[in-house]
């Protein structure tokens, strides 16, 4: 079928298939830009999870993102749900060295921590530096476990940040397994837009850093750390 207009005194003819077909494409490229969008969105919420609170041997405080994983423990022992909490101190990176050797003052992220917990009314007698440093999540967990195992116990509650928390329960279930048992939490009040991730850099960051990094626990971990820095 076709239809003729008149233009300029020219004559346009118009095949009706054509255009009822790139109309479809239309809408169906439409609708895959709808499902990407959600997809999108729905990925910065699927980051986050929390598993319900049971009383635990320790609370640990994942190294990194001071204040906001120690202000969440605090909340947490506050409530009772732990006797101790512990914190993880992480290998002294290129960076700190350097400030060491120019005799800068470097004050860590774990003694951030303890001084955050005291603040918000931990005692000092309860919270324990883990010995032993750590390069990444996989190192904090086997530091956890061993731990765990000093004290005959056989669960902890785990904080960390909404981006990283399922991450940190795969890693667990690949190394551990399911004894003994982390109860993984978030800190709630460390900013992060599950919505909109991709419209800033630090949510766009972390969020690829997530996905890269599940990727590598579910491959079995080939990617690994520097450990030259030891």
């Amino acid at each position: 079928m076709r239809q003729v207009g008149f233009s300029s005194g020219r004559i346009w003819t118009f095949k009706v298939p054509r255009i009822r077909n790139a109309l479809l494409w239309l809408v169906a490229l439409g609708l895959v830009a709808i499902v990407v969008q959600a997809g999108v969105r729905q990925l910065g919420h699927w980051l986050v999870i929390a598993d319900p609170l049971e009383p635990a041997r320790a609370i640990v405080v994942l190294s990194g993102r001071v204040p906001f994983r120690a202000m969440e423990a605090a909340s947490l022992y506050g409530q009772g749900w732990a006797p101790e909490v512990w914190l993880t101190k992480e290998v002294r990176t290129a960076e700190e060295a350097t400030l060491d050797r120019l005799g800068v003052p470097v004050v860590r992220g774990d003694a951030l921590n303890r001084e955050v917990l005291q603040r918000l009314g931990v005692p000092p007698g309860a919270v324990h530096l883990l010995s032993g440093r750590v390069l990444n999540t996989v190192d904090e967990v086997r530091l956890v476990v061993d731990e765990l195992g000093r004290h005959g116990a056989d669960k902890v509650i785990i904080v960390t940040s909404k981006t990283h928390s399922r991450r940190v329960r795969a890693t667990w279930s690949a190394i551990v397994g399911v004894s003994p048992r982390a109860v993984v939490r978030y800190a709630a009040e460390e900013p992060y837009h599950p919505e909109s991730w991709w419209r800033n850099t630090r949510d766009t960051l972390d969020v690829s850093r997530e996905v890269f990094g599940l990727m590598n626990v579910w491959a079995g971990f080939p990617v690994q750390p520097d450990r030259s820095q030891r």
